[in-house]
């Protein structure tokens, strides 16, 4: 049974156990280190699932082993939080598998972001489990450095609003359309967003503030997904779009990505801002997701309340 009441889930401590999985492609402990070392740091106890370093071609091992790492994390009172090592392929493949009675049962605060986007949104179907859209323990100091180790933390361990600001330098930051949303934040990946239509899992997006990024897709392609959610009817009934990091999202036409979030999202009528750090970018910060957001193109602000409590 599907509940509408919305689920967040208690704030991680000091002492925590949180375990680590794979619900998508493949790691390595040697890729996982950093952010075990980084989770122990802030007090919290990191331990990988008993698969999360399987592996079965691109898939982090059989469908039956990643549900059962997700059951298994869900079920156990002593594991208080869940993040994910990495995204990759796969999450789709498990996700109807996944005990939604023991989700609701001990609501759990679950942190990821691309392939994850699949599960969150299966939890915010099946559950109204709001999430945490974040770095991964598959942690790159290069990419995610201190700013990303901070927003993680705050949006694990604080029940405090968080509040992005688009940046200048990011690539996506001149696509905007003047004006202030409200509504409840959901979205994620694109290409997961659309792989998600015609399914179950497709969230009902009337009056939210719908989540975008993308990474290593050319500008053809982004436009394919954005008129593809257009045809669909989906986002008829948006209040605003938050657009974060389109990164590595080049080819040779001269139409850079930028201009296709511009004329694919920029006639719906609704605030729409670019530029904000979220995604796979460099300085990727946190957000929650499946809580209620403001969108402020005129102050260059998503505000977003806690996922936890």
């Amino acid at each position: 049974m599907i509940t509408n009441e919305v689920l967040r889930p208690p704030a991680l401590r000091p002492g925590d156990t949180v375990l680590l999985v794979s619900p998508s492609g493949p790691t390595r402990p040697e890729r996982v280190a950093r952010g075990i070392e980084l989770l122990t740091g802030w007090g919290l106890r990191p331990v990988p699932a008993p698969n999360a370093y399987a592996r079965q071609g691109y898939l982090a091992g059989a469908d039956e082993l990643r549900a059962a790492d997700l059951n298994a994390a869900f079920a156990d009172p002593a594991v208080r939080g869940i993040i994910c090592t990495r995204g990759g392929y796969g999450a789709q493949r498990v996700v109807d598998a996944i005990d939604m009675t023991a989700v609701r049962r001990d609501p759990k605060v679950v942190a990821g972001f691309s392939d994850i986007t699949a599960l969150q949104f299966a939890l915010w179907r099946g559950a109204r489990l709001v999430g945490v859209h974040g770095p991964v323990a598959a942690w790159r100091d290069e990419r995610t450095a201190l700013d990303s180790a901070q927003s993680l933390h705050a949006a694990l361990t604080t029940a405090a609003p968080v509040t992005v600001s688009a940046r200048d330098g990011e690539e996506t930051f001149g696509v905007r359309v003047s004006g202030r949303a409200t509504g409840r934040l959901l979205g994620g990946n694109l290409c997961l967003i659309v792989a998600s239509l015609g399914t179950a899992d497709m969230p009902d997006l009337t009056g939210a503030v719908l989540l975008l990024e993308e990474v290593q897709e050319p500008p053809y392609k982004i436009d394919q997904m954005l008129t593809q959610l257009r045809r669909s009817g989906v986002l008829a009934g948006l209040a605003g779009v938050a657009v974060g990091q389109f990164t590595d999202c080049a080819d040779g036409w001269g139409v850079d990505v930028a201009d296709v979030l511009t004329d694919r999202l920029g006639d719906l009528g609704i605030p729409l801002l670019g530029g904000l750090p979220i995604g796979h970018g460099v300085g990727q910060l946190t957000v929650p997701v499946g809580t209620e957001a403001v969108l402020d193109v005129d102050a260059g602000t998503l505000t977003v309340a806690p996922a936890v409590h």
